[in-house]
């Protein structure tokens, strides 16, 4: 993909021919794409794909080649697929938050209702406060994980499949709380997912990654059979997805 001065300009996000090599082992080849702010793009490919590792070179936290270029002075939230607490943790909800109270400037009266607010976006009560982190269940603590990531109101927003394992319920709630984000906040918005009824209601563009690139653009331009084949085998799941 060739960038031009216009398009560096627009794009919230270009990466160009981005690579990954782990002990020898190239795990991501000559990846590129670029992300306008207020765009939804999804990242899909079978397992080991690569997927998760793309996402962590995009934060910096995995060693990679190529460029990498975001715009200057934007925020950026990332929700993990899983982040594994100690239950014992004597750790509330609210205190868990408030650790990131300082970045708003806030009186902690403001801060609270603030997330008052942000919790109820993904479904959890003022009750969930009071709790600690190990007595929420799976689906809460992962609601909760959705409401740390936008609290700050950020930029961009990194979704790890924020909704694996979680009741069909908050999928749609979360996923329609991303759309909603996009329209009322301009909110970018990068998605790994596994269910291509989701990429095709909810992303404006598809990255299909299987260690090297497959296909880019408008879902329903580039999820060809073909493509899905290469993706995933002839077969492959993706024909029972819808």
């Amino acid at each position: 993909m060739t960038k031009n001065e216009n398009s560096a300009e627009d794009s919230l996000l270009s990466v160009e021919n981005l690579s990954v090599v782990f002990d020898s082992e190239e795990v991501l080849s000559n990846i590129s794409f670029s992300l306008k702010r207020g765009e939804a793009l999804a990242v899909i490919g079978p397992n080991g794909a690569g997927k998760t590792t793309l996402f962590r070179a995009l934060l910096g936290l995995a060693p990679s080649s190529g460029q990498i270029e975001w715009q200057k002075g934007i925020k950026i939230s990332y929700v993990p697929q899983k982040l594994a607490v100690e239950k014992t943790a004597p750790i509330t909800v609210k205190e868990f938050f408030l650790l990131k109270a300082e970045q708003f400037f806030l009186p902690k009266k403001s801060f609270v209702e603030h997330l008052d607010h942000e919790l109820s976006l993904v479904g959890l009560g003022k009750e969930t406060l009071v709790k600690t982190l190990g007595e929420l269940s799976a689906g809460q603590f992962q609601r909760m994980l959705v409401s740390w990531a936008m609290i700050n109101h950020p930029d961009v927003l990194l979704f790890d499949e924020p909704t694996a394992g979680i009741d069909i319920g908050f999928t749609e709630t979360i996923y329609n709380l991303m759309h909603r984000l996009q329209k009322e906040r301009g909110t970018t918005i990068l998605l790994i997912s596994h269910d291509l009824n989701i990429v095709y209601r909810y992303a404006g563009k598809v990255l299909c990654i299987n260690k090297q690139p497959i296909c880019y653009g408008s879902p329903r331009e580039v999820l060809k059979p073909d493509d899905l084949a290469r993706l995933y085998g002839e077969g492959g799941f993706y024909q029972h997805l819808g």
